[in-house]
């Protein structure tokens, strides 16, 4: 089984996390909700798989392009 990243679409403040490690997942299901410009955005897992780690915290600062979570695919 191949890891996938969650890649974060945008610069933001993690507002709340979603998925839990060992959670299985579909595609475009949300993994975590992003806060920008007063905007939740959801960041959805890219494929169908299991959360194997979360690398942010709730209130961490993201960048565009960051990997935020991978995911077992």
């Amino acid at each position: 089984m191949a890891l996938v990243d969650v890649i974060s679409e945008i610069t933001g403040k993690v507002w709340k996390i979603e998925a839990a490690i060992g959670e299985k997942l579909e595609e475009d299901d949300p993994v975590i909700v992003l806060e920008s410009m007063k905007m939740e955005i959801p960041i959805l897992a890219p494929d169908d798989g299991t959360i194997a780690e979360i690398l942010v915290g709730e209130g961490d600062p993201v960048k565009e392009g960051q990997v935020i979570a991978r995911m077992q695919a």
